[in-house]
């Protein structure tokens, strides 16, 4: 339990709280003093006039416009932030909480995340991924223990990147229950407002995660006896994570979800340590990382075994600093060879980007592998669709020419996954996959936004075109619209007419 010099230390650890709530309060309190942050008075960092234009920005602050009107006489300040904890905006109808805000420079255009002002809500919501409430005794700078703050993180309800979070900060005696509700309110309505003005993009499903999976040569591995085949681009990022690997350094492979990364370490592993038990351990959602992490960390301490953690960049900053801590407590563990010499632990990170990784995981890092997206890799386009379509009828499965010129020129927003998911469907009800088996939204323009009934519209123009032989007069005639009408509409939807 971090304490300071006057003898306080977080509320957590005797009160009752949840125990993951304690263990959250400490890594925040050291990650405040491995910052250097002052323990008598916070100093955050002013970015300057607050460019607040985004989607985020302006549903949050409809959202905290609307909260405020109800809440108009009650003692409390309002606060919206960015990813990095900038505060873009701040209502309260009490004068005297705002200038005591002033006071402390939580006001619009200054920074509070935990590398600016130590433990407190919206750092820590920021940190870890996940709402919290910072009682006045749990801050970590004197300064801030007149306040209660409950702060919870706002994710796009389409791209899941973290956009910031919702603050509700009020005096300390204040019920803090109560403002936790109506934060986690806030940034639920912040949340759907976003998604009801996203012009017609589906919300993303439920991140899966937490999983904890044996790779098994060919399981996870769709390059697999097609390494001489793949694009340059691939095979340079995958001799670079190789000769890492092979000398113990830590590697961190990043880019899109869905590009190959996780693939990509498994394929370097296999080189550079055959034989070795690959294990990968995707991030999951913050209220299972405790059982997440208690589940596989023992692994971490036997020979012969290497271990991938999927999208490091997701985990709740005390989570990472745990997982750091069971890293180190293993490699001390285990065992030397017969020269004296020790076998060093195998283990690698994938994330967007290392940036997004929190400390001291992210410090970890030896040597960073840049996996191209599947949009930057056309000549592994064909490559793969094949070999998903031999692996979901373990036979060969022909692709017409028209449906490779639609595979070959769609934009793979979710990179190799997508492209499986589009051949598995397609392989199941063909020998050979022809346009008419592949998705309507593959012969649309990329990115290309439509609302439902644009995209409706846009299938059936497209289910018309797709069957053999037809004619775009002949798809107007079926559609019941002109010639030029069905023209206007494919230049308007973005439609590729097949040739």
């Amino acid at each position: 339990m971090p304490t300071r010099d006057d003898g306080i230390t977080p509320a957590g650890a005797g009160s009752g709280r949840l125990v993951v709530a304690a263990r959250r309060l400490v890594a925040s309190w050291q990650r405040s003093e491995e910052y250097g942050v002052s323990a008598d008075m916070v100093d955050p960092t002013w970015a300057g006039t607050v460019q607040a234009d985004s989607l985020y920005s302006s549903c949050g602050q409809e959202v905290l416009t609307a909260l405020h009107r109800t809440l108009a006489d009650e003692p409390i300040s309002l606060m919206l932030t960015d990813a990095d904890g900038l505060l873009l905006d701040r209502l309260s109808g009490s004068p005297g909480l705002l200038r005591s805000l002033d006071r402390v420079h939580l006001a619009p255009g200054f920074t509070y995340s935990e590398r600016d002002a130590g433990t407190n809500g919206m750092g820590l919501a920021l940190a870890d991924r996940a709402p919290a409430l910072v009682r006045a005794e749990d801050h970590y700078s004197a300064s801030l223990r007149t306040y209660t703050c409950a702060a919870v993180p706002v994710f796009d309800p389409v791209s899941g990147a973290l956009e910031g979070c919702v603050n509700i900060t009020t005096w300390s005696r204040s019920s803090p229950a109560l403002l936790l509700a109506l934060a986690q309110s806030a940034a639920g309505n912040t949340a759907a407002l976003m998604l009801a003005r996203s012009l017609g993009r589906r919300q993303r499903t439920g991140r899966k995660g937490g999983g904890v999976f044996r790779l098994q040569r060919g399981g996870l591995e769709p390059a697999t006896g097609t390494l001489r085949t793949l694009s340059t681009a691939w095979t340079v990022a995958l001799d670079a994570a190789t000769g890492a690997l092979d000398t113990g350094r830590v590697v961190a492979a990043v880019g899109e979800h869905g590009s190959g990364r996780v693939t990509l370490l498994a394929q370097a592993l296999r080189r550079a340590r055959p034989g070795t038990r690959i294990l990968s351990a995707a991030a999951p959602a913050p209220e299972d990382v405790d059982a997440w992490l208690s589940l596989w960390t023992p692994e971490l301490a036997k020979p012969d075994t290497a271990v991938i953690v999927e999208n490091a960049d997701l985990l709740p900053a005390w989570a990472a600093q745990e997982l750091q801590g069971h890293v180190t407590r293993a490699l001390r563990a285990l065992p030397s060879s017969a020269d004296g010499a020790a076998h060093p632990l195998a283990w690698a990170v994938t994330a967007t980007e290392l940036e997004a990784v929190p400390h001291p995981l992210a410090a970890s890092v030896d040597t960073v592998i840049p996996v191209p997206a599947l949009r930057d890799r056309g000549d592994d386009v064909l490559h793969l669709a094949r070999y998903a379509a031999r692996q979901t009828r373990q036979r060969e499965i022909g692709l017409t020419p028209a449906a490779e010129r639609a595979l070959l020129a769609h934009d793979w927003p979710d990179n190799v996954d997508e492209l499986f998911t589009v051949i598995h469907d397609a392989a199941v009800r063909a020998e050979t996959i022809d346009l008419q088996h592949l998705p309507a939204h593959l012969l649309g323009g990329p990115g290309l936004h439509l609302s439902r009934i644009e995209a409706l519209e846009r299938d059936e123009i497209v289910r018309s075109l797709a069957r053999p032989g037809v004619t775009v007069a002949a798809a107007a005639a079926e559609l019941g619209i002109s010639r030029a009408t069905i023209y206007r509409r494919i230049a308007r939807l973005g439609i590729r007419v097949p040739r």
